[in-house]
């Protein structure tokens, strides 16, 4: 079974706006969800190789494979080799928004709800050219929509389209009860997707799968277009035109970014070229409508091959807006900073007492989590989910989270809104309420309740970011109470998160010398200054017991939650170049960064986590995570080196300070 599976690092991802495909190496469309990025699949290969659906083109006999991206865009190219001749596979969705669907009927479509450009934009297009030679190619178009629970009918039109229309109306017996009109993986219409070829596709009704071998002669050109929601023919030429001009928006769109960034991208060349990747895939994941930013494009990824912890990442996390705010704006993408930005500022005008840790990318709070059983899962690791229970959890890091994005986004706007205040003020009062309550935390253990240690921080965060605005700004508030409740914050992080023994703060509370490489962001918060001797304590003993000979940091070690994990945290690993980089350790930072690098993808991709031993690609991918992780990272090191290597105090302010201190205190 597993030889049917691809290895996580050898995908890229393609996509534009609010959608995202994973392209295998093999040329195998193995995920994609429509019209939505959150949306039910229509290709679920990567968790079903036999049920899953993939959309494939690939030489008959055996070959060799490479890919990689257009230069400096999110267009992807895959090449194959045999012993006859070489071809290429290009693969995009449309980003220039497209004038118009085109329809063969009818040049004005456009459907209710949705505008033509939104609609064209719900596309992916393959193009196959022949480089030398000539090779036989395998084309299986096989959709599967609804993660493939819904029956589909799939024929040939009037205009020799290939159509997959999806029956909602299924028995018990098709994996499963029909499911409610409610649901919401059942909003919108029907699914359908229109293949437009001059490639003759042979339908076998009972299989449900549109196939044929394509022979490719040096110079040969062939498009496969598939749009969903309706037809949108093209020819040939406009599809050229098209591929031109996806190419030239991610460069220009590049090109804006690097006029309006910090020096990040001056960097040599092996560390430029994985943070220009790392800024286009936060800009292929941000959801255009919103603004907001998910996790990942997949569901059900595997923290360990074979296991159970399998989650849906298709959601924006609160928790994540203090890092992507600063990736954002250090790549000089300002404008998707302010837009994200604007997303969960709403957020945090909510009742903070019903303000949830994660949310859809449309800011919709029903994420109640289902089981796949019939999904086979990757490498048979199930079960394969769909929503997060995650949602539900009391996770107390989230209002210093809130407070600490408008802290840093305040700058670049004309200075703190009543508006915003509000909304500070509700919430540092909340933490007043509540800080000494227990909770899950942010690794969103489901099976521990304490007083975890990195969720007292955001809680002293919340408050001390409300006392520093509400001074800078001449803002009323009950500052007595929030300098009282800061103050015994700090006093339980001293007295009860401080193993002596262990030289480290821990995980939680009082623990038995459990560790966890959240204690990395002590000194990122200006809780304690880096030179600190716990925090260089803590440091020392994340490098000797959390961290790999390369530069890999688990997330926790000896916690009751479970066992020490089977990799290393990408993330993790970037708060240890950061926290080291403050410290003044230079040389030690910048190796740890450098051998984070090595660990990317040959397209310079980064799941979530990377096996200890034989550094395989674990959990959902890419991973917005660890991008802005290496993104941040980079700001880091380069405040250091700008700075002529300055006393880790002199960093806390300034132009070239990280985000984070730029204030100072």
């Amino acid at each position: 079974m597993d030889d049917e599976f691809l290895p996580i690092d050898a995908y890229g991802i393609v996509g534009n706006d609010d959608r995202c495909a994973l392209v295998g190496r093999d040329g195998s469309i193995d995920w994609c969800c429509f019209p939505h990025l959150e949306s039910p699949s229509v290709f679920a290969a990567i968790l079903d190789p036999e049920d899953g659906g993939r959309f494939a083109v690939r030489p008959t006999g055996q070959y060799d494979a490479s890919h990689e991206y257009v230069d400096r865009t999110n267009v992807l190219e895959t090449t194959f080799e045999t012993d006859d001749g070489t071809a290429t596979v290009t693969d995009f969705m449309p980003v220039t928004g497209a004038e118009a669907l085109r329809d063969p009927n009818d040049d004005e479509l456009e459907r209710e709800g949705d505008s033509a450009d939104e609609q064209a934009q719900q596309a992916i297009y393959r193009n196959v050219t022949g480089v030398s030679g000539s090779l036989d190619l395998d084309v299986v178009f096989e959709p599967r929509f609804d993660y493939a629970r819904s029956p589909i009918a799939l024929e040939c039109d009037e205009n020799g389209d290939v159509v997959a229309l999806e029956e909602r109306e299924r028995s018990e017996s098709d994996h499963g009860e029909v499911a409610p009109e409610n649901d919401r993986t059942h909003d919108h219409e029907p699914g359908s997707l229109y293949l437009h070829t001059d490639v003759d596709l042979e339908i076998d009704a009972d299989e449900d799968i549109a196939s044929t071998t394509l022979t490719i002669h040096e110079g040969d050109s062939r498009w496969l277009c598939l749009q969903y929601g309706g037809a949108n023919r093209r020819s040939d030429d406009e599809y050229a035109d098209l591929l031109d001009e996806t190419v030239e928006y991610w460069r220009a769109w590049l090109e804006s970014c690097e006029q309006a960034a910090t020096d990040i991208f001056d960097f040599e060349e092996e560390w430029r070229d994985v943070l220009v990747r790392s800024a286009l895939v936060l800009k292929v994941l941000i959801h255009d409508e919103t603004g907001s930013i998910p996790a990942a494009p997949t569901t059900s990824l595997p923290e360990e091959i074979g296991g159970e912890l399998n989650w849906d990442y298709r959601f924006n996390w609160i928790r994540d807006a203090k890092f992507t705010i600063q990736a954002l704006h250090s790549v000089g993408q300002s404008t998707e900073a302010r837009r994200y930005f604007e997303w969960f500022r709403e957020i945090g005008h909510e009742t903070p007492a019903d303000i949830q840790p994660l949310y859809d990318l449309h800011g919709g709070t029903d994420l109640e989590e289902e089981y796949l059983e019939h999904l086979s899962g990757y490498r048979e690791s199930t079960p394969v989910r769909i929503g997060n229970a995650a949602a539900g959890q009391e996770q107390l890091d989230i209002y210093g989270t809130i407070v600490q994005g408008i802290y840093e986004t305040v700058r670049y706007e004309d200075g703190l809104s009543e508006y915003d205040w509000e909304s500070i003020r509700a919430l540092a009062n909340y933490v007043c309420d509540h800080w000494d309550e227990q909770g899950k935390g942010i690794w969103e253990f489901r099976d521990l309740h304490k007083h975890f240690v990195h969720s007292k921080l955001l809680c002293w965060v919340a408050l001390d970011r409300a006392l520093r605005l509400a001074d800078e700004y001449d803002r009323e508030g009950p500052s007595d109470r929030w300098k009282r409740e800061r103050e015994n914050v700090r006093n339980a992080i001293e007295e009860r998160g401080y193993d002596e023994e262990r030289e480290s703060f821990v995980q939680y509370f009082d623990a038995d010398g459990a560790l966890d490489a959240t204690a990395l962001l002590i000194p990122l918060y200006d809780f304690l200054p880096p030179e600190d001797e716990r925090v260089q304590n803590t440091i020392d003993t994340i490098l000797e017991e959390l961290t790999t000979d390369d530069g890999l940091v688990f997330r926790f070690a000896d916690s009751p939650a479970r066992p020490r994990e089977p990799g290393g945290f990408i993330i993790c690993s970037c708060w240890l170049v950061d926290a080291l980089a403050l410290s003044g350790r230079l040389e030690e930072s910048t190796e740890i960064f450098e051998s984070l690098l090595e660990h990317t993808s040959s397209l310079g991709l980064l799941s979530e986590m990377i096996h200890e031993s034989d550094g395989t690609f674990l959990g959902n991918f890419p991973q917005a995570f660890s991008h802005i992780g290496l993104l941040n990272s980079a700001i880091y090191l380069a405040s250091a080196s700008d700075t002529e290597k300055l006393p880790p105090e002199e960093l806390s302010t300034g132009a070239a300070a990280p985000l984070f201190r730029r204030h100072g205190s």
